[in-house]
Formats: C-alpha cells, sequence, structure tokens
C-alpha cells in the first residue's frame, strides 16, 4: 500500500495509565485513542493490519525492552472488534519475530487470538530521499492495508532515545540492518537521516507508545524499568516522538532522529500539535535517566558478518531447538 505522509496540524493523544491488566488497559486505550476517533477511524472492516510491536531481544524479559505482550493484545481485540485482521510483525536483529515474541511472553496472544507473525521480507521501495533508495524495506509492511506501530520508550546509547521513528527500523529485514549500519551507521546524523526516510516511507496510520514502564539508562536494553505511567498516541510519529522528549524533559536537538525530522521539515513546531487530552507538562518526569556513555555508531564489516552469522545462528538453530525441547517436556 501506496502511502503519502501527511504534514497537517498533527494532534497527540496524551494520557496517565498506570496498569497493563486487561480491563483497565483496554478502558485506557479506548480513552486514548477516542479524540482520534477510535480504533475504526483507522481500520475499517476486511483491512489487514500489521501490528509493529518493538521485538528488540528475547534475551532480557524482565528488563523492559520490548512492547508489553499485554498492550499488542489490547490493540490486537480492538482491531478485531473493528472488522480488521491484524497480524504482527518485526525483524529483530537476532532470531524470528515468533521466538522472539514468545521469548518476551506473547504466546498467549497466538493462542487466543490465533494472531499471525510474520517474518519480513526485503523489496526495493521508492524513498523519500534519493541517497537511500539502494536500501530495503519489508513488503510486508508496505502492502499492509493499515499499519500500527507500537513502540516502546527507552533510552538508547546510539541514539539518546528510541521511540516511534527508530521502532520502524524494525520494517528492515532482520539481516540487513547489519548492513543499513554499515551504510550509515559512522555518521550519527547520517544514520539517523536513514532512519527518518524509512519512518517516511512507512508511514505508519497509528502509533501507540508502550510508557506504562519504560527502559532508562543504558538501552535499548541493558538499561532498567522505569515507571513512567504514559500512553500516547498520534497519526503523526513524528509529532508524537516531540511530545515525548518534552514528558521525558530531552531537548529535541540532542535526539539525532528528531533533529534529522526538523531537517527535513517533518516534526512540526511544538506550540502547533494539539494535545487533546493531557498536555506533556503534566506528565513530565524530572530524573528521566539517559545512557552513561553515548556509543558511537561503527559497524563495520568484521562485525557486520559476525552479526549476520549470529542472527542465522539463532534463527535456525537455537530457536527451533529450543522449540523441539518445549513440545518434548
Amino acid at each position: 500500500m501506496s502511502r503519502l505522509y501527511n504534514n497537517m496540524a498533527p494532534s497527540v493523544s496524551l494520557i496517565r495509565a498506570t496498569s497493563y491488566e486487561r480491563e483497565m488497559l483496554r478502558a485506557s486505550l479506548e480513552a486514548l485513542l477516542e479524540p482520534l476517533g477510535g480504533m475504526r477511524a483507522f481500520v475499517k472492516p476486511g483491512n489487514r493490519v500489521l501490528l509493529k510491536p518493538n521485538l528488540l531481544t528475547g534475551a532480557r524479559p524482565t528488563k523492559e525492552c520490548t512492547t508489553r505482550p499485554e498492550l499488542v493484545y489490547a490493540v490486537a481485540k480492538m482491531v478485531i472488534d473493528a472488522g480488521g485482521k491484524p497480524f504482527l510483525g518485526d525483524s529483530p536483529a537476532f532470531g524470528s519475530a515468533k521466538g522472539v515474541a514468545i521469548a518476551n511472553g506473547y504466546q498467549f496472544i497466538l493462542d487466543e487470538l490465533n494472531l499471525p507473525i510474520v517474518e519480513f521480507h526485503g523489496k526495493r521501495y521508492q524513498a523519500a530521499s534519493e541517497d537511500f533508495n539502494h536500501l530495503l524495506l519489508c513488503k510486508e509492511a508496505m502492502e499492509a492495508d493499515v499499519v500500527i506501530n507500537l513502540p516502546k520508550v527507552k533510552s538508547h546509547v546510539q541514539l539518546v532515545l528510541t521511540m516511534g521513528v527508530k521502532n520502524l527500523f524494525g520494517c528492515v529485514p532482520g539481516k540487513m540492518k547489519a548492513w543499513w549500519h554499515m551504510e550509515a551507521g559512522k555518521d550519527a546524523n547520517r544514520f539517523a537521516d536513514m532512519l527518518v526516510s524509512t519512518a517516511r516511507v512507512i508511514n505508519p496510520d497509528l502509533t501507540i507508545l508502550d510508557g506504562i514502564i519504560g527502559h532508562e539508562g543504558n538501552g535499548p536494553s541493558g538499561g532498567e524499568p522505569r515507571q513512567l505511567n504514559v500512553l500516547a498516541a498520534s497519526d503523526n510519529v513524528f509529532a508524537l516522538d516531540r511530545a515525548i522528549v518534552e514528558i521525558l524533559q530531552v531537548p529535541p536537538n540532542q535526539v539525532p532522529t528528531l533533529a534529522a525530522g526538523q531537517r527535513a521539515n517533518l516534526v512540526p513546531e511544538f506550540t502547533n500539535i494539539n494535545f487533546p487530552l493531557l498536555e506533556p507538562h503534566t506528565l513530565q518526569v524530572s530524573d528521566w535517566r539517559l545512557p552513561d556513555k553515548m556509543v558511537a555508531i561503527d559497524f563495520g564489516m568484521p562485525r557486520v558478518i559476525k552479526s549476520t552469522f549470529k542472527h542465522l545462528y539463532i534463527r535456525f538453530i537455537f530457536e527451533p531447538m529450543r522449540a523441539y525441547n518445549m513440545r518434548s517436556e
């Protein structure tokens, strides 16, 4: 499905939410989406709807590195209630989407909702920037009727923060990520430009950010959980990210993806964003912990080769063996 980026004055819906308990979370999400028209404003009967959570890793399931399965379940149920046909997809750097999802407690979603998980496959699409036309994006996202982006708010040792824009890097096939890093990763600004170009092409119909519990410190996986008590939603992923840095009190020009979005005139002025429910200042925290030390992005050929082999080992040897052992128990 071809999407054109909508640069109209955006709305970002923000609410305080404290629980992943099923009924409370469903009520929170309905309240969150109500100012945007509800789920039915985005999903029509028969639509194939990609749910794109953050499935970074299966190695630290208690550290809040990934989008909570309870949130994905609630959103999937809302999509089904609207007549849509949800499917789950991501492209972890190491292993398969299904393997990482199960390691993070998603099995009950797959069983209860019979929710398919797809492995992303690359295809060349026209990019928003000619600099990145040779790079691949997954056809499963580009050809879905609706894309719902489900990021987790986290600190990030390379990009300061990872939110909605960075989460769409998961729409790059897993083993291709290392090559993207090698292509642009030595220059933080160019890497951020690449992420913004990817987000602009994918242009999710709706982004719902999981900030009830975030991940602070040396993220995206080496930090610690942090109760933040925030849910956010918008049809403009750049506006949503701009609102979140206001809550965390991080200057937007310090976040490479926001700085790149500003250079591309994609990030609206903060004063032009409409907040129909809570204003960001009512949700602010004063002590969100950023990484202790920023790490330069530098994926040379040896690391690319090592990362590619690690991905293939986990996906085709480790995960099948783990699944076999689980069936045998």
